[in-house]
């Protein structure tokens, strides 16, 4: 019985240690590659670790005017839609753990069947809406629409985090006198923290890491996001192997 119970860790441990590896060798080899230079990022057979490390290519995209407004655009873009998607989550939470009305669970329902609906069937709906309200190549525009995305989910995880702070609390607070909105911000909202930080991590990346959506709604050089910039590294006959490397590691 110790025998298959050490086995079967073992195998657990082994198995850990594969994924581990397996999810951390992209990085690796993104970081490896952005260190070296633009002949050895593409000479064959490849190097796992640099001849002659070199900046060169972090230096060259720094030093692109264009890169640093990119990176400016996809932090404005990112910090709103994290913080337009968590600040309308929380009151949707809160209204939706702490009152029955009807269509509720329908609502919740809809809210999770909408991310199983690919963006790429989204994109020319939004397209039409945002050029008739003349919000099309526009950060606002771009942001609307991601926390279009971002929010049905946060409505989600952080409802799970309201329904655990107790009812008794609110009715509590609201024998002294204390208003919803009160109770919400003041009662609720500390005790689910950790929660609202988690959604505001997942609302952050989500806007940070598309394409598709600044992609199709972006026209704008100047207006552009990281990953609209990234790609503008691959020409027709040339890709910048190093710099497209060094900006992905940034």
């Amino acid at each position: 019985m110790v025998v298959k119970k050490s086995l079967f860790w073992a195998f657990v441990y082994a198995a850990l240690v594969f994924m581990l590896f397996f999810n951390l060798i992209p990085f690796f080899w993104m970081t490896s590659s952005s260190l070296k230079s633009d002949y050895e990022v593409i000479d064959y057979p490849p190097t796992i670790l640099p001849e002659k490390v070199t900046f060169g290519a972090y230096t060259r995209m720094w030093s692109q005017e264009q890169f640093f407004r990119y990176f400016i655009n996809s932090i404005i873009v990112s910090s709103s839609t994290a913080f337009l998607s968590s600040l309308v989550g929380v009151f949707a939470a809160y209204g939706f753990s702490r009152f029955f009305f009807w269509g509720r669970t329908s609502l919740m329902t809809i809210f999770l069947a909408s991310q199983m609906i690919p963006g790429v069937l989204l994109v020319g709906p939004y397209f039409k809406l945002l050029s008739y309200v003349e919000l099309y190549d526009t950060l606002t525009g771009l942001i609307l629409s991601q926390t279009t995305i971002t929010l049905p989910f946060s409505i989600w995880m952080l409802k799970g985090y309201v329904d655990t702070v107790s009812d008794e609390i609110d009715q509590a607070a609201m024998v002294d006198g204390a208003s919803r909105l009160r109770i919400c911000l003041s009662i609720v909202l500390p005790n689910i923290l950790p929660g609202l930080v988690a959604t505001i991590i997942f609302a952050f990346l989500l806007s940070w890491g598309d394409l598709l959506w600044a992609l199709c709604l972006i026209s704008d050089q100047t207006k552009q996001t990281m990953t609209l910039g990234i790609t503008q590294l691959v020409g027709q006959f040339r890709v910048q192997w190093s710099e497209i490397m060094a900006a992905t590691v940034i």
